[in-house]
């Protein structure tokens, strides 16, 4: 009996060991991974410099991913990539394929989308409280380390006053109905606005930016920051810039950008109407393309030859006429910018290689806008083709392309 008492007590001491030893590991294991662990706080000057560091090391679960900037190519052919093509892993691989063997040396990754969803895991705080952010890319940091380790620059694509879920979250911000003040305006496609002249959005825009920084990406792209341009123009009503010039309002976002996000990590561009190059005026949507040249590291015109309307420059139907079209626009283009003292450089504009009302695009219409684009001046361009299939016969081969380097 005394024998099996102490085998009995031996036991239990052995399990209270154990489990004393087990909670020890974990207790201590868990410390040290928390201590290890580089959390950004925007309120905090020191998390601010690390965010804002061209290489810096962030632990994700027990794998360390290096955070490291490319610098922009020169010159830069890129491609448009959809958060669901960048988050799926075959698709992905198509367009990294493009890129090795072909001149292109960049891709241009939506970020925030028209739906007004933020398209990967955001690592700031105040980004995760709002609660936009999806998981169609899984892994940003593993995104852009895959990237760069191919030598391909990212932009990261952010349609800014088209924004369906934040208006639905701060009606207070959202273009309403003139006959209804509390009821939100919708454009043709139902989708809502924000008001161009709230800070607080521009605040989360900027919010976006620095944390897409952080994560890899090296230049942030604005779209959609502009007034609406279809739907029923004549029943908006503005909680902010009723009243306001639009392009006053435009370029104050502009240069409210431009204050709070220069020399603090990413490269800044905006993409702008078509018609901003040959517009006399704002065309109603507040975009005038000095100013964007004045705030904005590269302009991107969004020049494609399908969106120009019939008899444009003579032309019965613009989009059968890309080299003109290109040559004419980004010409004009070019010759603004010299007038106000701003390198053309600048200028890098969207072509395209997408076919709509029955017109085909091709390798040869492809490179007619290329050429176009060369003729005058120009070395820098972007394709959009919203399928994310792209005419790889109208690419050169990479050995024809310049070298980009990574920032130490």
């Amino acid at each position: 009996m005394q024998n099996n008492n102490h085998k009995k007590l031996f036991l239990i001491t052995t399990v209270i060991v154990l489990a004393v030893v087990i909670f020890c590991y974990l207790f201590f294991h868990n410390k040290v991974s928390k201590n290890n662990l580089l959390v950004p706080n925007e309120n905090s000057e020191s998390s601010r410099n690390e965010i804002t560091a061209t290489s810096s090391e962030i632990i994700a679960t027990s794998t360390i991913i290096s955070i490291t900037h490319m610098t922009t190519p020169e010159p830069l052919k890129g491609l448009y990539m959809t958060s669901w093509v960048a988050g799926t892993k075959t698709m992905r691989d198509h367009i990294i394929t493009i890129a090795e063997k072909t001149e292109i040396n960049a891709v241009v990754v939506d970020l925030k989308d028209y739906s007004g969803r933020i398209a990967y895991p955001v690592d700031n705080s105040t980004l995760q409280s709002i609660g936009s952010a999806q998981k169609r890319i899984p892994n940003l940091k593993e995104l852009t380390n895959l990237l760069h380790s191919k030598h391909i620059y990212v932009i990261g694509r952010v349609a800014c006053f088209q924004d369906p879920y934040f208006a639905t979250l701060h009606p207070e911000y959202a273009i309403k109905t003139a006959s209804n003040t509390s009821m939100i305006w919708k454009d043709k496609s139902g989708l809502s606005w924000l008001d161009p002249g709230e800070q607080p959005v521009w605040d989360y825009l900027i919010t976006i930016s620095n944390d897409a920084y952080a994560q890899g990406v090296d230049e942030i792209q604005f779209d959609y920051t502009r007034f609406p341009s279809d739907g029923n123009l004549k029943h908006m009503y503005y909680p902010s810039s009723e009243g306001k010039e639009r392009s006053d309002v435009i370029n104050s976002f502009w240069v409210y950008v431009n204050q709070h996000l220069h020399g603090t990590g990413p490269v800044l561009s905006v993409d702008l109407f078509g018609l901003a190059t040959t517009a006399k005026d704002d065309m109603g949507i507040g975009q005038i393309i000095e100013n964007a040249l004045r705030n904005f590291d590269y302009v991107s015109p969004m020049v494609y030859p399908s969106h120009f309307a019939a008899h444009w420059d003579g032309f019965l139907d613009p989009q059968a006429h890309p080299y003109e079209v290109i040559k004419t626009s980004m010409g004009n283009a070019v010759e603004r910018a010299k007038v106000i003292e701003i390198s053309p450089s600048k200028l890098r504009p969207w072509l395209q290689d997408f076919g709509l009302f029955g017109e085909t695009y091709g390798p040869k219409q492809v490179r007619e806008q290329i050429t176009a684009t060369n003729d005058v001046g120009l070395t820098s361009w972007l394709l959009w083709d919203p399928s994310n299939v792209f005419t790889i016969d109208a690419l050169l081969p990479k050995n024809a392309t310049s070298t980009v380097s990574l920032k130490k």
